[in-house]
């Protein structure tokens, strides 16, 4: 096993506990998401046929979470001129894998957890400057990172990219239409993300398109890209940004096991230097409500391959007893990475005429 999946065998398990501790942060509570969302397909057998808007997450041709916006903030542009490819992370958790290693596309149950939780916490960011694209897949199941059975794992990862590059596919024939492309994700996802890029980006015509790739919550070793190259600052396009967020003096076993270095970029000041960048620069976070933004709640600093923040304080956090921040990698710099989505998509357009 690779040290990259060596790294969910930790991930995934704290993943799981941090579901408990920082549900506030990404609830799939929000019924009235799921009450509005028609989970009907035409589609009978285990494939998805992307032809059918019903196996899109997001869209911009349909109602959907990720067309929601905090309390507060401006409403997404309909009229956008940049697309955001948003690979969404696990939401198929069972550690009983009682429907197999992958989930199955027309689950309701998996959908629901998806739509109330990443897409309408995570893929809305984007919605401001950008048409939001997030394809259903049989994603892997979340022990599939961590399990002793090698081969299962990496075949159900295997057939969860497959289904993505299907939807990029896809979406490039009916919809891109040569507009700018941003390329967005969250831990499973960003497994996908990675590979996705290597495949129609790096090196390829496609790359011209690439105004910035959004891969965060798994490490980007520095030996995984040959030619793209991790974000300088907060305006420069056909880079990447990634980052784990960890609670500051803080550094997980697996962390200090890892042999390779990883990029970070601090979301505060979009630059890859160790300069303290204090919680008076962080322009809101999104808590469970969903209902409005909170400036200045973590501060931020790269360490190493990770990057730390404050213990966040609010109504409830007494009750967080994880050092590990995965879940709210985006919720904590919501309105940040927002801000920085138009202002690289505008530094994209001036650099291409």
């Amino acid at each position: 096993m690779s040290i990259y999946k060596q790294n969910f065998l930790s991930e995934g398990i704290i993943f799981i506990l941090s579901l408990f501790s920082f549900g506030l942060m990404i609830s799939c509570s929000h019924k009235i998401y799921g009450q509005l969302i028609n989970y009907q397909f035409t589609n009978k057998s285990d494939l998805p046929d992307y032809s059918d808007l019903n196996y899109w997450a997001a869209s911009p041709f349909k109602y959907n979470p990720s067309d929601e916006v905090p309390h507060g903030l401006k409403d997404q542009q309909k009229d956008s001129l940049a697309d955001v490819f948003f690979i969404y992370p696990t939401s198929y958790t069972s550690r009983q894998k009682p429907d197999g290693w992958n989930a199955d596309i027309n689950d309701a149950t998996v959908n629901g957890k998806t739509d109330n939780g990443s897409i309408l916490y995570q893929a809305s960011v984007f919605n401001r400057y950008c048409r939001v694209f997030a394809p259903r897949y049989r994603q892997a199941n979340l022990h599939a990172f961590y399990t002793n059975y090698k081969d299962s794992g990496e075949a159900a990862l295997d057939l969860a990219y497959e289904d993505v590059r299907n939807a990029f596919e896809y979406y490039l024939k009916c919809c891109n239409q040569g507009r700018p492309i941003i390329i967005a994700s969250h831990s499973q996802g960003t497994w996908h993300a990675e590979r996705l890029l290597k495949e129609f980006f790096e090196g390829k015509p496609l790359e011209k398109q690439l105004v910035c790739a959004y891969i965060i919550g798994l490490p980007v070793f520095t030996n995984y890209f040959t030619e793209l190259k991790p974000c300088a600052d907060s305006a420069a396009t056909g880079c990447f940004v990634s980052w784990r967020t960890f609670q500051s003096g803080y550094v997980a076993p697996y962390i200090e096991k890892e042999t390779l270095k990883a990029y970070v970029v601090n979301p505060l000041t979009w630059t890859i230097d160790t300069v303290f960048a204090p919680a008076s620069l962080n322009k809101g976070a999104v808590l469970r409500n969903f209902n409005k933004v909170i400036p200045g709640l973590v501060n931020a600093q790269i360490h190493g391959n990770i990057l730390w923040v404050n213990k966040p304080k609010f109504l409830g956090s007494i009750f967080i007893k994880t050092k590990n921040f995965h879940i709210a990698d985006y919720n904590l710099f919501y309105e940040n990475i927002r801000e920085n989505v138009g202002t690289r998509i505008r530094a994209f357009l001036k650099k291409t005429g």
